[in-house]
């Protein structure tokens, strides 16, 4: 049931927001899972709030994301470096917090250190994201999980709904040109 005042859900956003459910109905409560395109890009689990939930679930899918920033595909790794080392190093490349001896030992994979991936870089990139869906377990209590969802691209939203604060998530959603269908369907459970 769409509850907010843009009503439009394509197809593909339909299925994401199937797949988000039923990904995140496996899942130990609080949960919440980006998707898109068929893909989940970012679960957040068994935190005590579910704007936590919002927060981990985000960090997963900037790191899915940022994978395909043109600093990131153009990583110029020395011949022999294994895939997996590969997809290791491009993860704390995008994460940019390695301390002296880490960062000594990553740079080894390289025939020169690359530049690195600014806050400023990342920020603009994240930013041309949008299409992704956000499923959640259980209602949204607040309007904060929507407020950092709108960061991360997001336009559809899929919950169960039944909060008392229902309506202040919703005008949240109708602020943001957003989505949201109520599932009737609450998958939380401990």
């Amino acid at each position: 049931k769409v509850v907010t005042a843009k009503k439009e859900l394509s197809e593909q956003a339909k299925l994401d927001m199937v797949l988000g459910m039923i990904a995140i109905k496996y899942t130990q409560s609080n949960s919440v899972g980006y998707s898109k395109d068929g893909m989940m890009i970012g679960v957040g689990a068994g935190q005590q709030s579910r704007v936590d939930c919002v927060k981990l679930a985000g960090r997963k899918l900037s790191t899915w994301r940022l994978r395909f920033h043109p600093k990131v595909v153009g990583l110029k790794f020395k011949e022999g470096v294994k895939r997996q080392d590969r997809v290791n190093a491009r993860v704390r490349y995008i994460e940019g917090d390695m301390d002296e001896a880490e960062y000594a030992q990553w740079v080894t994979q390289f025939d020169s250190a690359p530049a690195p991936l600014t806050a400023e870089e990342k920020s603009e990139f994240l930013s041309g994201l949008s299409g992704v869906t956000i499923a959640s377990d259980a209602f949204f209590p607040f309007r904060d999980s929507i407020d950092h969802a709108q960061k991360l691209g997001v336009q559809f939203v899929a919950q169960p709904g039944g909060s008392v604060a229902d309506e202040e998530v919703i005008k949240a959603c109708d602020a943001y040109g957003m989505t949201m269908a109520f599932t009737n369907l609450r998958l939380f459970h401990h």
